[in-house]
Protein backbone atom coordinates (compact mmCIF):
# COMPACT_ATOMS: atom_id res chain seq x y z
CA UNK A 1 0.00 0.00 0.00
CA UNK A 2 2.99 2.13 0.80
CA UNK A 3 3.52 2.19 -3.38
CA UNK A 4 0.22 3.64 -4.28
CA UNK A 5 0.70 5.92 -1.29
CA UNK A 6 3.99 7.40 -3.01
CA UNK A 7 2.57 7.44 -6.46
CA UNK A 8 -0.45 8.88 -5.95
CA UNK A 9 1.83 12.67 -4.49
CA UNK A 10 0.85 14.58 -7.28
CA UNK A 11 0.28 17.69 -7.05
CA UNK A 12 -1.23 19.77 -4.13
CA UNK A 13 -3.01 16.81 -2.12
CA UNK A 14 -6.67 17.50 -0.99
CA UNK A 15 -7.24 14.49 0.68
CA UNK A 16 -5.04 11.50 2.46
CA UNK A 17 -5.58 7.92 1.32
CA UNK A 18 -6.82 7.78 5.19
CA UNK A 19 -9.94 9.87 4.67
CA UNK A 20 -7.66 12.44 6.58
CA UNK A 21 -7.96 16.19 5.43
CA UNK A 22 -4.43 18.23 4.25
CA UNK A 23 -3.73 21.05 6.26
CA UNK A 24 -0.56 23.21 5.49
CA UNK A 25 1.59 22.81 8.03
CA UNK A 26 4.78 25.00 8.84
CA UNK A 27 7.98 23.49 9.96
CA UNK A 28 8.75 25.33 13.38
CA UNK A 29 12.48 26.67 14.41
CA UNK A 30 12.33 23.98 17.40
CA UNK A 31 11.68 20.89 14.94
CA UNK A 32 15.17 21.56 12.82
CA UNK A 33 17.78 23.81 12.61
CA UNK A 34 17.74 23.48 8.77
CA UNK A 35 15.26 25.38 6.79
CA UNK A 36 13.10 26.40 9.55
CA UNK A 37 9.45 27.59 8.74
CA UNK A 38 9.73 25.40 5.68
CA UNK A 39 5.89 24.76 4.48
CA UNK A 40 4.08 21.23 4.13
CA UNK A 41 1.22 19.54 2.81
CA UNK A 42 0.13 17.36 5.82
CA UNK A 43 -2.42 15.17 6.47
CA UNK A 44 -4.32 16.08 9.77
CA UNK A 45 -3.82 12.69 11.21
CA UNK A 46 -0.25 12.26 9.75
CA UNK A 47 2.24 9.62 11.73
CA UNK A 48 5.93 8.61 9.92
CA UNK A 49 4.79 5.20 8.96
CA UNK A 50 4.49 6.08 5.09
CA UNK A 51 0.84 5.94 4.72
CA UNK A 52 -0.43 9.60 5.38
CA UNK A 53 0.82 12.68 2.94
CA UNK A 54 3.59 15.13 4.11
CA UNK A 55 4.50 16.58 1.16
CA UNK A 56 6.83 19.73 0.78
CA UNK A 57 4.87 22.67 -0.50
CA UNK A 58 7.11 23.93 -2.96
CA UNK A 59 6.88 20.20 -4.41
CA UNK A 60 3.31 19.91 -4.15
CA UNK A 61 2.91 23.53 -6.18
CA UNK A 62 4.96 22.84 -8.72
CA UNK A 63 4.08 20.00 -9.91
CA UNK A 64 0.57 21.64 -9.96
CA UNK A 65 1.93 24.58 -11.93
CA UNK A 66 3.05 21.93 -14.59
CA UNK A 67 -0.33 20.43 -14.90
CA UNK A 68 -2.46 23.46 -15.21
CA UNK A 69 0.22 24.65 -18.10
CA UNK A 70 -0.30 21.07 -20.26
CA UNK A 71 -3.65 22.20 -19.72
CA UNK A 72 -3.46 25.61 -20.60
CA UNK A 73 -1.28 24.43 -24.43
CA UNK A 74 -4.01 21.83 -24.88
CA UNK A 75 -6.95 24.69 -24.81
CA UNK A 76 -4.75 26.71 -26.67
CA UNK A 77 -4.60 24.30 -29.79
CA UNK A 78 -8.31 23.81 -29.23
CA UNK A 79 -8.35 27.65 -29.42
CA UNK A 80 -6.45 28.46 -32.76
CA UNK A 81 -8.33 25.32 -34.16
CA UNK A 82 -11.94 27.04 -34.08
CA UNK A 83 -11.78 29.61 -36.67
CA UNK A 84 -10.91 26.76 -39.04
CA UNK A 85 -13.64 24.58 -37.84
CA UNK A 86 -16.34 27.91 -38.43
CA UNK A 87 -15.23 28.09 -42.28
CA UNK A 88 -15.79 24.46 -42.36
CA UNK A 89 -19.35 25.34 -40.95
CA UNK A 90 -19.75 28.10 -42.99
CA UNK A 91 -18.63 26.18 -46.47
CA UNK A 92 -21.55 23.49 -45.35
CA UNK A 93 -24.09 25.74 -44.39
CA UNK A 94 -23.69 27.67 -48.40
CA UNK A 95 -23.83 24.03 -50.18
Amino acid sequence: MQGYVADSEYGIPTRCPCGGRIIDDVRGKDDYDTLPGKRFFTCKNYKADGFHYRQPWVIGVQEHIERLTKRLEEVELVINWVPEVNNQIERLEVM
